[in-house]
């Protein structure tokens, strides 16, 4: 069904759901949700699975006009949304008539990426195993663009859905906490100095402009090598911090490529990468070193979270 014309595309605006996760060894980047924990939690309010694809908007928001009646939950960051110019609450369900309109302003408080999840999912084709919208491959999403104005986006068949659905304050993320990004050590860690290492989790990085949904690029306390920034290249995720020969610190994103050949001091937790991907130019970053069983422990905690969410917002029989 079609759902949404889009008016103005804003930014950047693009289709994603949680990636393409089996086909790095092919060197097909993952792609996917940058705040995969939002998206997440979008899909689960509005009965969706949490895989199933959402709008991502960046820095600043589309102006969309709604086809058909509906339902949609935005999750992630304050980008000012307002349904026919009143203010929309985040993370809730709520219901939009045909005719309807939705924009957004720009991301001027804590956060620049929001999640728009629709009742049935975004229909659009699966690509290599997912819907999501790979910008440098050119394949994904709707022509594999980001969004343009004049698209048209399908929904699918939505089951029944209660509008009204609320994520409690306390269990929504706090983008605008400053709180370190946790890591645990690379597979290159012992190619650093222990006080280089310490230096690295006792100073503040800011995120510069040439950062984007391949890689953060960091300023900040340049880390030094043992001996070179060069290894062989070998495989890559997201949330690898490399260390390039200019000791300024590099983060992998969503559409980061399968391998390179810097030296990797660390990789971020995945209970972390959504706070890091909120991050936009001129946000500083520090960084906390935990062990792996910890990054464990914490993923279980979220997971368990979800889980119930998933319980107390089950569609109507």
């Amino acid at each position: 069904m079609e759902f949404i014309e889009i008016i103005k595309p804003g930014l950047m605006s693009t289709i994603q759901d949680l990636g393409r996760a089996n086909y790095q060894k092919y060197g097909i980047s993952a792609s996917g949700a940058m705040d995969k924990l939002s998206l997440r939690i979008g899909n689960i309010l509005v009965g969706n699975h949490d895989d199933e694809a959402a709008i991502e908007i960046t820095l600043m928001g589309p102006h969309l006009k709604f086809l058909e009646s509906g339902i949609i939950a935005i999750t992630g960051a304050d980008i000012e949304a307002k349904l026919n110019g009143e203010p929309v609450p985040l993370w809730t369900s709520i219901k939009v008539e045909k005719g309807d309109e939705l924009t957004f302003g720009f991301a001027t408080g804590y956060g620049c990426r929001a999640y728009i999840a629709i009742a049935g999912g975004v229909d659009v084709p699966v690509v290599i195993g997912s819907k999501s919208t790979s910008l440098r491959a050119g394949f994904g999403g709707i022509n594999g663009k980001a969004l343009q104005s004049k698209d048209i986006i399908s929904i699918g068949d939505a089951v029944d859905v209660s509008v009204g659905r609320i994520v409690p304050v306390e269990y929504r993320p706090n983008f605008s906490k400053h709180r370190p990004i946790r890591f645990i050590l690379g597979p290159q860690a012992d190619e650093f100095e222990t006080t280089e290492l310490e230096k690295f989790c006792t100073s503040s990085y800011k995120v510069l402009n040439e950062s984007d949904r391949m890689g953060f690029r960091l300023e900040g306390v340049s880390i030094s090598h043992k001996v070179g920034p060069d290894i062989i290249s070998d495989y890559i995720t997201m949330g690898s911090i490399q260390i390039p020969g200019n000791g300024q610190p590099i983060v992998l994103m969503a559409d980061c490529q399968m391998t390179g050949g810097y030296t990797k001091i660390g990789v971020v937790t995945d209970v972390d990468l959504p706070y890091l991907a909120q991050k936009k130019p001129g946000d500083t970053i520090c960084f906390e070193k935990i062990n792996i069983e910890e990054a464990q422990q914490l993923y279980k905690e979220r997971e368990r979270l979800l889980s119930l969410m998933k319980v107390n917002n089950r569609p109507s029989k």
